[in-house]
């Protein structure tokens, strides 16, 4: 008699999947990588994520892009949302040196999966948009309320956040300490005044 198979935490999966893809990128995690980290078999790894490897990463991206998100609604009941954009990249040079050497999954797909796969780049791409045009949307309307004096369009100064973004998840891998990343955030950041 067969037993009932075993079922799994589809996010839970996922989550455990990301910290993989997170360390090592997409190309270099091997399904064993992914087995030993969801503790899943080949065969239950497949018939949970049909696409199997690349739509696990998918997934992945797709659990960044609900953080984004909630993010997102967390600004819209803030008082001051500015303020939680400067947290957000002060929150950086906070980090632990293993967290700044993995940088950001979604920055990472973009540079590591150009001209690799065209579909999880176009989806990471599209996430660091949606973060741009909440940039932009929330340096807009600070624009509109005086609590940004800086006259610059507020689309570039949302292009120049990301383009932050992207950079210090570069460089807080050459210089993975906390006062040397606080120093550098804080002179981006002079642009939000």
């Amino acid at each position: 008699m067969r037993g009932r198979p075993t079922t799994y935490d589809s996010d839970a999966v996922v989550l455990k999947a990301q910290e993989v893809f997170w360390e090592k990128g997409y190309s270099a995690t091997s399904l064993q990588d992914l087995q030993t980290a969801t503790q899943m078999g080949s065969g239950s790894l497949y018939n949970t994520f049909r696409g199997g490897k690349k739509e696990l990463f998918s997934k992945a991206l797709q659990q960044r892009r609900e953080a984004f998100l909630a993010f997102k609604q967390e600004m819209k009941q803030h008082p001051a949302p500015i303020e939680l954009i400067k947290d957000f990249f002060r929150s950086l040079a906070e980090a632990d040196e293993h967290t700044h050497m993995k940088g950001c999954i979604v920055a990472n797909t973009v540079t590591a999966l150009a001209f690799v796969d065209n579909d999880l780049e176009a989806e990471a791409v599209g996430i660091l948009k949606d973060v741009e045009r909440m940039f932009t949307d929330t340096i807009r309307e600070a624009q509109r309320s005086g609590t940004i004096t800086n006259p610059a369009d507020a689309a570039v100064l949302g292009r120049y956040l990301i383009t932050c973004w992207n950079g210090l998840n570069v460089t807080r891998r050459m210089h993975p300490n906390k006062e040397k990343m606080k120093e550098l955030i804080g002179i981006q950041l002079s642009i939000l005044a």
